[in-house]
């Protein structure tokens, strides 16, 4: 559910960012704010209270927001508010700015080793994303894990590579476990 809330409200930001021509200002905006709210953890305590009628919400809405950031980010914050979603506001921001990556067209991709890569390793390695996707840019999270054991895992949205040694490992295993369990309902077949 919380993943369909923040799809539409995160749509509909950035179907106006789009509208309006302010898809880079407004992403710059939802970062910072984004950084704001995550140091001001009791600011979500008072927007979800049960008890704090929802006039009072959107008028601290105004107080806080207003002239600070954009009538449309401003309104955008009361409309979430006036909908009981503010629990979901950090989830809207990050499929926001997802999309705005998309649009234009930054990848986002992280790649796990077992060891820590190279500078040169490093670039090969965005190079050759960049060579097989669409992406003009690429944002990546390198990462260190040795039970890999060796090899890369890449994940660029839900799409995950993984030449690691640990995962051909385990793909063997399978394969050596199939063969035997077929071997021995062959031997039980027989009998």
């Amino acid at each position: 559910m919380a993943k369909l809330v923040s799809k539409t409200y995160g749509d509909a930001l950035f179907e106006l960012a789009v509208e309006e021509n302010r898809v880079d200002s407004l992403a710059e905006e939802i970062q910072m704010l984004t950084a704001v709210l995550e140091e001001n953890k009791d600011f979500e305590k008072i927007m979800i209270h049960p008890e704090i009628p929802l006039e009072k919400k959107l008028q601290v809405v105004e107080d806080v927001f207003k002239g600070r950031v954009s009538d449309a980010l401003t309104g955008f914050l009361r409309i979430v508010a006036a909908k009981g979603r503010y629990k979901e506001l950090p989830g809207i921001f990050a499929y926001f700015i997802a999309r705005v990556k998309e649009y234009k067209k930054i990848g986002v991709a992280v790649v796990t080793s077992a060891v820590p890569l190279t500078g040169a390793q490093k670039q090969k390695i965005e190079r050759r994303l960049l060579d097989t996707t669409q992406y003009k840019t690429m944002e990546i999270d390198y990462r260190v894990d040795a039970s890999k054991i060796g090899g890369l895992m890449v994940r660029i949205g839900d799409r995950v590579v993984d030449s690691t040694v640990s995962s051909k490992l385990s793909a063997l295993t399978a394969s050596l476990m199939k063969i035997s369990l077929e071997s021995e309902k062959e031997g039980v077949q027989a009998s």
